[in-house]
């Protein structure tokens, strides 16, 4: 079959595929995307299954078409490959972006057969310990064109999957300057989660802001209160801010805060509706993966809203945070290292915490905002389908 060539008239209508419109950063970054391309003049499609993200996707005046691409089973993938296909004939569709790998899967078999550029964002790590797993993963290095969302991630594409560099495109993900704006916060905001959380007057918050899994490194954390307490000589409340998506960890952290003394000291504040907020009231920002991220979209925020951050040495925040002039980074799984980075943390003088704030956020708005993200990602587009969808979306926003 010929590929379809744009008519002028033809506006260009892209189709993202991914598991389900959960609030995870990969159905945000879809959401964004669409926005972008229904500002450039686009058509803005997303199948998925449903989910608490559908409300936002509409509101940016995407059109949701309701699939589950989620089951692995390769009678369910060939399945969907079929349904895509009569949607993109449907549809008129020019272009699939897929962010996951099993909508990946349905995705390039619609693409081959309906001979349409197919293009990837490699989200995750995605470890390959044998070689069918390398095989699974495989579908996000296949592209026309493969967009990894760090440095760190796009060496692992040109050197484990063989991407080369005219296909690859490294797009990090970005945060709002308008929501993460230090001086859109109002105080009521801010006093509103302090009366939450029970913070005391005058005392520091050290914010983790993590879903409570063991390899987010809660526990590396509460070990490391244990350390600083001895230590600390001002007055501190840890809260760690985010679902409990393994109870049995959740369980087995709340037992350790108990055994190390630390009920006075550690809040479980459970999911956060106002991150912003809780990024002013905090003092220090902290992210102890015990595994290399990906990218790791909290400290960007927080460092967008002028917070000094503390990550590991490792992954994509040896990108993101810039040791001594935003915040600090530390050997993973190591309390010691993390205590001292914390006590360091909490006692610089507002001089110094006014200089970390400045080069914080001037460092994320130089390099990581949505607004970046979505024009890059807009540029991707524009080369395969010869369309000039980011000069729209810039020019647009430059009248802004």
């Amino acid at each position: 079959m010929a590929r379809r060539t744009l008519m002028t008239a033809h506006s260009p209508v892209i189709l993202q595929v991914l598991p389900a419109l959960s609030t995870g950063g990969l159905e945000r970054g879809a959401i964004e995307i669409a926005a972008a391309i229904t500002q450039a003049g686009g058509k803005a499609i997303v199948a998925s299954k449903t989910g608490p993200l559908l409300v936002q996707l509409r509101h940016v005046g995407a059109v949701h078409v309701p699939l589950d691409l989620k089951s692995k089973s390769p009678f369910s993938v060939r399945r969907r490959a079929r349904e895509l296909q009569k949607l993109i004939r449907e549809q008129q569709v020019d272009l699939v972006h897929a962010r996951s790998r099993i909508p990946a899967w349905a995705a390039w078999l619609a693409c081959r057969r309906e001979n349409i550029p197919f293009v990837t964002t490699w989200h995750g790590v995605h470890e390959a310990g044998w070689w069918g797993k390398k095989l699974y993963n495989s579908v996000l290095a296949r592209g026309a064109r493969v967009i990894a969302i760090s440095h760190y991630i796009s060496r692992r594409l040109s050197g484990q999957y063989g991407v080369r560099a005219d296909r690859l495109r490294t797009i990090p993900r970005g945060a709002d300057p308008l929501l993460f704006n230090p001086a859109a916060i109002s105080g009521e905001r801010i006093q509103k989660l302090a009366e939450t959380w029970t913070i005391p007057h005058g005392a520091h918050v050290i914010l983790m802001p993590a879903r409570l899994t063991a390899w987010k490194g809660q526990r590396v954390l509460v070990d490391a209160l244990a350390l600083l307490k001895q230590t600390a000589l001002e007055p501190w409340i840890c809260v760690l801010a985010g679902p409990e998506t393994d109870r049995k960890f959740a369980r087995s952290l709340g037992q350790r805060v108990r055994e190390l003394g630390l009920e006075e000291c550690v809040r479980f504040g459970g999911t956060c509706q106002d991150m912003p907020a809780a990024c002013a009231l905090a003092t220090v920002v902290v992210a102890p993966s015990l595994r290399p991220e990906p990218f790791g979209r909290t400290l960007v925020e927080a460092q967008m809203m002028g917070k000094p951050v503390i990550g590991t040495a490792q992954g994509a925040m040896m990108e993101t945070v810039l040791p001594g002039q935003t915040g600090l980074v530390v050997p993973p799984d190591n309390p010691k290292a993390l205590a001292e980075a914390l006590a360091a943390t909490l006692s610089i003088d507002d001089e110094t915490r006014a200089y970390l704030a400045e080069n914080a956020r001037q460092h994320v708005l130089q390099n990581y905002t949505i607004r970046q993200m979505q024009s890059a990602t807009l540029g991707v587009y524009d080369e395969l389908l010869g369309t000039h969808l980011r000069a729209s979306f810039d020019g647009q926003n430059d009248d802004t």
